[in-house]
């Protein structure tokens, strides 16, 4: 039995650079339903958050009769025309690649759809090294409940007390301990701020983001760990 500590990524914002991938799919939707100036900033406050809880708190917002199921798989559908050009964070990469050398158990846990994970992982050559993965259409609750990294935990057959989340928002950090699970907090630069709660309650937390991460250091304390 492999008893290396197992990690699991959030995709979006952590692993990928998706994120103004998802702002645009978000406001060609709006605009298809007649809402118009749909802002970065006010997509940077769902960061972090499932894709179907982001939609249900817009569709009330602005009144929007169309059924949630109908503005998911426009969203999506409107994502993945843009989703060829997702980018993966290069120091990521790195410590994906330490980690699946040194045989830790790695999957994937996302908001986002089985069809937008599979995309960005195979737009970024990803998918051969993280061919685990769930996506909250897999499980009753998004993030910040745990239930995404529960069930990832259950795939790799690693109890959740073994389990590393890698993460770059606070309801996925807020997931991570919900689930008893150690986490390392790479804020996304354009979100909430990283003071307080519930970021510090990572195990190790990079507080400038992807530009502080360190592939090196962070795999060393997950090595720590064995």
């Amino acid at each position: 039995m492999n008893t290396m500590p197992a990690v699991i990524f959030d995709l979006d914002g952590t692993l990928v650079d998706s994120e103004p991938l998802y702002y645009e799919a978000g406001r060609r939707t709006l605009e298809r339903y007649g809402i118009s100036g749909f802002t970065w900033e006010e997509h940077s406050r769902f960061i972090g958050i499932g894709t179907r809880e982001t939609l249900e708190t817009l569709r009330d917002r602005y009144g929007i009769e169309a059924p949630v199921e109908e503005l998911l798989a426009v969203k999506n559908r409107h994502y993945l025309e843009l989703a060829a050009a997702t980018e993966i964070f290069p120091a990521m990469r790195t410590f994906v690649e330490r980690l699946r050398a040194a045989g830790h158990p790695l999957a994937v846990a996302s908001g986002s759809s089985r069809s937008a994970i599979e995309t960005a992982l195979k737009a970024t050559g990803l998918d051969a090294l993280l061919p685990v993965y769930v996506s909250a259409e897999d499980v009753g609750r998004g993030k910040p409940e745990p239930d995404v990294f529960l069930a990832a935990a259950r795939l790799l057959s690693v109890d959740p007390g073994r389990c590393v989340v890698v993460e770059d928002a606070g309801p996925g950090v807020e997931a991570a301990r919900r689930a008893g699970m150690r986490c390392i907090a790479i804020p996304y630069a354009a979100g909430p701020s990283p003071d307080g709660e519930p970021f510090t309650s990572a195990g190790l937390l990079f507080r400038s983001g992807q530009p502080e991460f360190d592939a090196q250091r962070a795999y060393e304390w997950v090595a720590a760990l064995s």
